[in-house]
């Protein structure tokens, strides 16, 4: 086992925000409202890839983040240069700590539209410095999470490897988009520094380089084979997969490792017909009494390559999946963000809402917890979003928010279980983060409680997040006064 360090505590990234947040921060305190605190909350509004869900993943390098953020003197310069500071917010960002409270599901948890993902509650120049890196980190991970449970799910129990660090962008992208894809249940990755970080397993074949080098197929092929004996894995595409490729590795399983004792682990294609070839070369393999010998593709493929690829009878035992994952190129943008919930006023939290044309952006105001109400065989049934000072139990009237004609009551023996954790209490970390093999676990029990309705591809069934009866109450006032004040205009 390596040890589990982390990039974001050797390298200071507090500069990592969009420039209105430092004038808006800037602004508040001479304003005077450095001590004034507020309720953010994070959400999305819509599924990737028009799916059932997304895997909540990225919490634990945004909370290492958190931990390690401060202006250095290099910041301190830079800010000063811009000449649109004040000295007193200069002087705050020197001495800058977090200190505020936040509140968060776990990664690995499954999460729905509109649900609180994050909850931050802290000074409002706190609230709002961190709003970036909060987004960015948790949009990125979560996105190439639930893709790559896309293709898990669609690969139904052969072994996914995450092939993408070359197509990613960016180095950032590459390894922590390879921790996401292992949160989403992929097996191994191809990028080395996500085994070292992380524990990802890390595998590798050959390229068609090492074949090239060679004055022949087979004498890469046998060298190969001779430093690798107990993992060898042999790229048959080279020249010709059937006529070259498949009977030089077979000589070489025969001639070089067989009589040594070793088997051949595997051919690998990423190229030509996948479901033709692979029948193929299944066909001529068990021929030669090679049925342990697995055949794994790559090239562009995806949950609905793979999808097809089974229907047409593939013989195919592993996939190393590239640009397609690592980019989440089918969509490759997560659209979560971060909306002011409350504000602090003589001890109370004064509800705040967003009012847009687009109903779909109006926001759920207040202070608020998440909760999940499992039934009696585990499977998450509805969400629920309430205000934070009320008690969520079977007496609890629920409103479906899209249908509001649509009342709801919790049965009795059905499960309600808070999702929210405090994982940050007084700028300080108030949980022991676990390591990514339990969070990848996590999303493996979490998968258990879902709907299979909800795992479809095409046209999923839609999660129930329904509001309390006193959120939606709450909500409709707000939006009501805001009616009436357009009424005078």
């Amino acid at each position: 086992m390596q040890m589990n360090r982390s990039i974001n505590a050797e390298r200071n990234l507090t500069m990592l925000m969009d420039f209105y947040e430092l004038t808006m921060a800037n602004g508040y305190l001479l304003k005077g409202k450095r001590e004034t605190k507020v309720v953010f909350d994070m959400f999305y509004r819509q599924n990737p890839d028009q799916g059932g869900f997304v895997i909540a993943a990225g919490l634990k390098q945004f909370l290492e983040y958190i931990e390690n953020m401060h202006f250095d003197e290099e910041d301190i310069r830079y800010l000063e240069n811009k000449k649109i500071f004040d000295p007193q917010f200069i002087e705050y960002c020197r001495n800058f700590k977090f200190t505020g409270d936040i509140y968060a599901v776990e990664e690995g948890t499954i999460v729905y539209p509109y649900t609180p993902i994050v909850t931050v509650v802290a000074p409002i120049l706190e609230a709002q410095l961190i709003e970036t890196m909060l987004l960015l980190t948790i949009n990125h991970q979560s996105l190439i999470a639930t893709k790559a449970n896309r293709i898990v799910r669609a690969a139904k129990g052969r072994t996914i490897m995450e092939f993408g660090a070359r197509r990613a962008q960016g180095y950032d992208a590459a390894i922590y988009g390879a921790r996401a894809a292992f949160i989403g249940g992929v097996n191994a990755t191809a990028t080395v520094s996500a085994d070292q970080l992380f524990n990802v397993p890390a595998v590798g074949t050959m390229a068609h380089s090492w074949i090239q080098v060679f004055d022949s197929e087979y004498e890469a092929f046998k060298a190969y084979a001779e430093i690798y004996p107990n993992d060898c894995t042999l790229l048959i595409d080279t020249y010709s997969i059937l006529k070259s490729g498949l009977p030089n590795a077979i000589r070489v399983a025969k001639e070089i490792l067989e009589v040594k004792g070793y088997r051949l682990k595997g051919v690998r294609i990423d190229s030509g017909d996948l479901a033709y070839f692979s029948k193929k070369i299944r066909e001529v393999l068990d021929k030669n009494e090679m049925q342990d010998c697995k055949i794994v593709v790559s090239n562009s493929i995806d949950e609905f390559l793979i999808q097809s690829l089974l229907e047409q009878g593939a013989c195919i035992d592993s996939f190393g999946i590239g640009e397609r994952l690592i980019t989440s190129k089918s969509e490759p943008v997560f659209g979560g963000v971060y909306k002011l919930a409350a504000i602090e006023d003589n001890g109370e939290f004064i509800p705040r809402i967003k009012v847009s044309e687009n109903t779909e952006k109006i926001t759920n105001p207040g202070y608020k917890k998440l909760y999940r109400v499992y039934d009696q065989n585990n499977i998450g049934k509805i969400d629920v979003i309430a205000l934070a000072d009320e008690i969520v139990d079977y007496s609890t009237k629920l409103v479906d928010q899209n249908k509001p004609w649509k009342r709801y009551s919790i049965e009795k023996g059905w499960r309600i279980e808070p999702l929210h954790k405090q994982v940050v209490k007084n700028g300080k970390l108030s949980i022991k983060l676990p390591d990514d093999i339990t969070i990848r676990q996590r999303t493996l029990d979490n998968l258990k409680t879902v709907w299979n309705e909800e795992k479809r591809f095409c046209n999923p069934h839609t999660h129930y997040v329904n509001l309390s009866e006193k959120m939606y109450d709450l909500k409709m006032k707000m939006l009501n006064q805001f009616s009436q004040e357009d009424l005078h205009e």
